[in-house]
């Protein structure tokens, strides 16, 4: 254990340059980050405000609302953007004042001048991780559900889901919301398309709502439309419909995995296998939860590039360019590398963390080669 330490000690610079580092370097992604998502939100809002408002019964403190749930999802995505611009700007404010040739000629390496940079964004992934499985699934899953009846009034119940399409047999089920479980499962906002064998749609029924009988689900207030004669056509007072879709079913539906921490997601990914479904996708997203918030702990190796090299040669602004260059071109392999898993074109676990190895080892090579 003492030998660890050491190690670790050596590795870092003094206690002081190290805190004065860290601090320096934490404080300017809270400040680049703070810009970001008060620019997006606004952005935002502008676009958003209007179909909130819209609703009937909706206030200012709807947009407040909505300001809530989407605020954590703007804080993770962009978090990442924001290690790697801090890292640019903390390193050239830092080589522009020589600080970093006199670091150097006190017998620091270039590794020991980003410890401190790399500590800093160790913790901040950590961080990043357990925000994202505590605020940002439960604000998403909000916001998805909220989304789904248009902003309108949503039950409160965390068993909520949004979007869901079933299939009995050829016809097809589709609900805006689902809440409760077992027997006492409502569904809102039905659409029932009644197919024949060719899967050509002979009637489609309109529904406020839906509850499971054991027989199938009765029907709210139905209203019919055959497709044939292209008419209205009188809707029974009590209509009932999919009698072979179980409330069980429902369980095995189309998951959102940004809305899901890893534990629900795994329960998810297990009960798609088992109904037989492809979860390809699924698992490179599992993997990815793990791996996306490691990309703020990359950012200061991507964006070492600009704080090495004489500062007199004129050449700062294109290692700025270069570091920033590298930076989102993670971004861009690591897109489409989940893409290519959800394709199948790459194992889950591969398409995950592939980008992430990759450039670690791309940051280094550039690091060595460019810290003369």
């Amino acid at each position: 254990m003492e030998a660890g330490r050491r190690v670790l000690f050596d590795f870092l610079p003094s206690r002081r340059i190290t805190w004065y580092l860290a601090k320096t370097f934490v404080s300017r992604i809270v400040a680049v980050l703070a810009m970001l998502v008060l620019v997006l939100m606004m952005l935002d809002l502008l676009g958003t405000s209007g179909k909130i408002l819209s609703a009937p019964g909706n206030t200012q403190s709807d947009l407040w609302r909505y300001v809530g749930l989407r605020l954590p999802q703007l804080v993770a995505q962009f978090l990442p953007y924001s290690a790697l611009l801090a890292t640019i700007i903390t390193l050239l404010a830092l080589n522009q004042n020589s600080e970093v040739t006199a670091m150097k000629a006190a017998g620091m390496s270039a590794h020991q001048i980003l410890a401190p940079l790399l500590l800093a964004a160790g913790l901040i992934s950590l961080a990043s991780f357990l925000f994202n499985e505590l605020v940002v699934t439960r604000a998403t899953a909000q916001l998805a559900v909220w989304e789904a009846v248009d902003f309108g009034p949503v039950p409160d119940d965390p068993t909520v889901r949004a979007n869901v399409y079933l299939n009995d047999g050829p016809d097809v089920l589709l609900a805006t919301t689902v809440s409760g479980r077992g027997a006492a499962t409502v569904m809102q906002g039905i659409t029932f398309y009644e197919r024949d064998d060719s899967l050509m749609i002979r009637r489609r029924i309109l529904a406020d709502s839906a509850r499971y009988t054991g027989k199938g689900w009765l029907l709210t207030r139905p209203q019919v439309f055959e497709v044939d004669n292209a008419t209205g056509a009188p809707a029974p007072a009590a209509m009932v419909v999919a009698p072979g879709l179980t409330p069980d079913r429902l369980d095995i539906r189309a998951v959102n995995p940004d809305a899901e921490p890893l534990g629900q997601l795994s329960r998810s990914i297990a009960a798609l296998d088992a109904a037989g479904r492809d979860t390809s996708e699924l698992r490179g997203r599992w993997w990815h939860k793990i791996s996306g918030p490691l990309a703020a702990l990359l950012m200061p190796l991507l964006g070492a590039v600009a704080g090495f090299g004489l500062a007199r040669s004129g050449g700062l602004f294109v290692r700025a360019i270069i570091g920033m260059a590298l930076g989102f071109a993670y971004f861009v392999v690591d897109n489409a590398a989940l893409a290519m898993g959800s394709f199948g074109g790459y194992p889950p676990l591969l398409a995950a963390w592939a980008p992430f190895v990759l450039f670690a080892l791309i940051g280094e090579t550039v690091l060595i080669r460019t810290e003369e």
